[in-house]
């Protein structure tokens, strides 16, 4: 694993790194079936997005705040923000009743 932006933040970003590293493992095994509804699969994925909350939100947050300080020591905040606006992310489009 790379360390972090800011070497204070590399224990923060290791500890996060391998929790999301094993969240993610079960959150790829199979655990509903093809023909399970969209209820269900809402609601598996729900349970799936509270279980990495449970087990990993803690340190995430601990780490994003050590890089959002960092950020702001460095003075890459407006450069940040540059980008934001010259490449703003979008919300992806939803799927077209078509492909239904």
């Amino acid at each position: 694993m790379a360390d972090s932006l800011s070497p204070e933040c590399t224990p923060l970003k290791q500890e996060y790194d391998s929790c999301f590293n094993v969240w993610f493992e079960g959150y790829l095994e199979p655990a509903i079936s093809p023909s399970a509804t969209d209820a269900q699969r809402t609601a598996h994925y729900e349970r799936k997005a509270a279980e990495f909350q449970q087990k990993c939100g803690k340190v995430y947050a601990e780490y994003q705040n050590c890089i959002q300080k960092a950020v702001k020591r460095k003075g890459i905040e407006p450069l940040l923000q540059q980008a934001r606006e010259e490449h703003p992310l979008r919300e992806p489009l939803p799927p077209s009743k078509e492909s239904s």
